[in-house]
């Protein structure tokens, strides 16, 4: 298994330096992973680093608690985008989903999808916040709305990714769309108990570990 075409390395960190985004690529590179993924300040940054390379950039919208305006998300995307951006993981409005505003949840959705203008979205539902209603609601909601991914979690809330979860989800969005397994995964073990599941994308900082 060629784990290193699954990951998004990742550093989301509050208090990332432009040093630890310099690691961030060069590890990238060295390994060829999938992507980085990184803030939005950070990806004018990373595009210079990676411009000789196949490694693309991840940004995230809306993140880590989804709960600003969808037009604040638009916006971030549409700059994401120009900053050179790859592809976007957004984080969904989970009050939303709890309330059963279904049709704002998917009418967001589909106004990232527009904006990213054919890049790839992954959409965070974090899973651990949702019970099993909800999450099989927030997934079909995603792929009703044309995103690429459902993603389980930012990694910043109460818990991550589970081979249960990725299963559900795997189950519920079926042919046509693909599931990112993100929190907590730290080892070669998890992340391919994680593949095993149903993920397509295993987004992780301990990158590097889990592909020794």
């Amino acid at each position: 298994m060629d784990l290193e075409k699954y990951i998004d390395h990742t550093n989301l960190n509050q208090n990332a330096t432009e040093k630890d985004i310099k690691k961030l690529c060069e590890e990238a590179i060295a390994h060829n992973f999938a992507s980085v993924c990184v803030n939005s300040s950070y990806v004018s940054f990373a595009k210079e680093m990676l411009k000789n390379s196949e490694v693309k950039i991840c940004s995230v919208v809306g993140f880590p608690l989804g709960m600003c305006t969808t037009s604040t998300k638009v916006f971030e995307t549409k700059e994401a985008i120009a900053l050179g951006a790859d592809e976007i993981d957004m984080v969904i409005n989970v009050g939303w989903v709890k309330d059963k505003k279904f049709d704002e949840v998917e009418k967001e959705i589909k106004n990232i999808v527009t904006e990213a203008k054919g890049k790839t979205v992954k959409v965070i539902i974090e899973t651990c916040l949702l019970n099993e209603e909800e999450k099989i609601q927030a997934c079909k909601i995603a792929k009703s709305a044309k995103a690429h991914f459902v993603k389980t979690a930012t990694g910043f809330s109460t818990g991550g990714a589970t081979a249960e979860d990725v299963k559900l989800m795997a189950k519920t969005v079926g042919n046509g769309m693909s599931v990112k397994a993100s929190g907590g995964i730290r080892d070669k073990k998890t992340a391919i108990l994680m593949i095993e599941a149903g993920a397509k994308r295993i987004g992780a900082s301990k990158s590097v570990d889990i592909c020794k």
